[in-house]
């Protein structure tokens, strides 16, 4: 039996799966937040009702909020800023007691997606999180890949590509650095854009669902969202151009997305032609969980 734990900034999800990838049990609970102990103890109490529950024990793969620098192992690079600079997996080891592997949540989606996924049959599968953050996971032959710094897709820490005046320097980010891609095309910040205009707050799918009527602020928002989503993929084509982008996150959601970005990218991107798929994940978000328990397969 494969165990994978998601430990994310709003919940942490633990799944049970066979190699083929059957599921078994899957259990949910809201992330303790900004409570790192707290985080792990709910972690070791996922992984003992899972066992608990199927009358199996597991290998054990988690998916973190972030990466482990190569060498110290501490946590980087985390929008759950509560794990930086913490000895992540040597804390999750001694809880445990097990045997463990520790991977960034978003390599773990690629791989998901990768593995038995929208990805499937594609060699390199860059997989993109629009979520409350935004960040990249990148598989080669359905595994993830990290790179020598551990930090290969941090497409949500570059800066947002060819800026006009009204964008710079852009907004801070928890990183410390101004106008990352994450401040931009996050669920978050696609919000924060329309409480910008209007001084009221909306969730992303009513803004969504205003568009739809007709609503041409909100028509102006999303063709303008598109364009930055665009941009910031569009230096993605052109360095690696991968075989697929596969979605994921709350704004893969939206269907208009896999209407609109194609030719969005394709103005974006220096070659003449754009024929890269881009489709939505097929395990949503629980896709992530799944790459966790894939880490043992």
């Amino acid at each position: 039996m494969l165990i994978g734990i998601d430990w994310g900034g709003t919940k942490i999800e633990g799944v049970a799966m066979r190699n083929a990838g059957v599921e078994l049990l899957r259990i949910r609970e809201p992330t303790p937040r900004h409570d790192y102990e707290g985080c792990i103890k709910m972690i070791v109490r996922i992984i003992a009702a899972l066992e608990a529950q199927t009358g199996e024990r597991g290998s054990i793969g988690i998916g973190i909020p972030g990466s482990l620098e190569p060498i110290s192992r501490v946590g980087k690079g985390a929008s759950s800023t509560w794990l930086l600079g913490r000895p992540v997996e040597r804390d999750l080891q001694l809880a445990i007691q097990r045997d463990i592997r520790v991977e960034n949540d978003a390599d773990c989606f690629a791989a998901s997606e990768a593995v038995d996924g929208a990805g499937v049959g594609f060699n390199v599968v860059f997989g993109v999180i629009l979520a409350s953050g935004a960040g990249a996971g990148i598989a080669v032959g359905g595994k993830a890949h990290h790179g020598p710094n551990n930090s290969a897709g941090e497409w949500g820490h570059n800066p947002l590509p060819f800026p006009n005046v009204s964008e710079l320097p852009g907004k801070s980010c928890y990183c410390g650095r101004h106008g990352c891609m994450e401040t931009w095309v996050s669920g978050r910040a696609f919000e924060a854009q329309y409480t910008e205009h209007t001084g009221e707050t909306l969730k992303a799918w009513e803004i969504i669902d205003k568009k739809r009527q007709g609503d041409r602020l909100c028509g102006m928002l999303w063709d303008r969202y598109v364009d930055r989503v665009a941009r910031g993929l569009a230096t993605v084509v052109n360095s690696l151009d991968p075989d697929i982008f596969v979605m994921g996150g709350g704004m893969s959601n939206v269907d208009e997305i896999y209407a609109d970005l194609p030719p969005a990218l394709a103005k974006r991107t220096f070659s003449t032609v754009f024929h890269t798929p881009i489709r939505k994940a097929v395990h949503g978000d629980s896709s992530g969980v799944r790459g966790a328990a894939w880490l043992w397969r």
